[in-house]
């Protein structure tokens, strides 16, 4: 089971969902010491408490490229593809701001558009800070309602390449979302009136 989804997952995308990260990155993710490690033979349990104990997201980081904890872990809920209840359960939970990262990472590879957006829009109130290796090996400090957001816009995060979204206003439009009030749109009016 080392490198292999399990046998019962799902297609995601049309493709196995390990390939949902690179070959480059996926390989030197296999080659890692924390792969081999600490990520062999793991269960969806093990991958919550590893994910728990995560001290910062990225992708890749430092001359040699060496895959962070996070992408690692990554890989491996891509090879186990937890069912969707259960992802629910750890992007819902609040303890744990690295465990709901990666929860959040692997919803926006694996989910449909609509469901994205309905998950994740809710959750630019959380604003606790986290840290990201960049590929220098430095340490930043974003919030996640920023890592949200870059999972709804952009291309990439974390070396990973994100799947096209449909955009949010041609979802509208074909009324599979009801328009997003922002809860900013709220206190402007409330301001108004005093």
């Amino acid at each position: 089971m080392a490198n292999r989804t399990v046998g019962t997952a799902r297609l995601v995308h049309g493709t196995d969902p390990q390939l949902l990260i690179e070959t480059t990155f996926r390989q030197r993710i296999y080659e890692s010491l924390y792969w081999k490690d600490q990520c062999f033979g793991l269960t969806i349990t093990g991958v919550m408490e590893k994910a728990a104990s995560l001290t910062c997201i990225g992708g890749c980081f430092g001359a040699s490229r060496k895959p962070t904890e996070f992408l690692c872990l990554m890989l491996k809920l891509l090879q186990l593809q937890p069912d969707r209840q259960m992802v629910d359960v750890l992007i819902d939970q609040e303890d744990f701001k690295y465990l709901r990262a990666l929860a959040l990472l692997y919803f926006r590879l694996t989910e449909a558009p609509v469901e994205i957006y309905q998950k994740l829009e809710p959750l630019y109130r959380d604003f606790r800070k986290l840290r990201v290796r960049t590929e220098a090996g430095s340490f930043e400090i974003v919030h996640m309602d920023e890592f949200i957001d870059t999972l709804l816009h952009e291309k990439e995060t974390c070396v990973v390449t994100l799947p096209v979204l449909t955009r949010r206003m041609a979802l509208e439009d074909a009324g599979q979302l009801a328009p997003r009030i922002s809860p900013l749109d709220n206190d402007d009016d409330s301001d108004c009136d005093s």
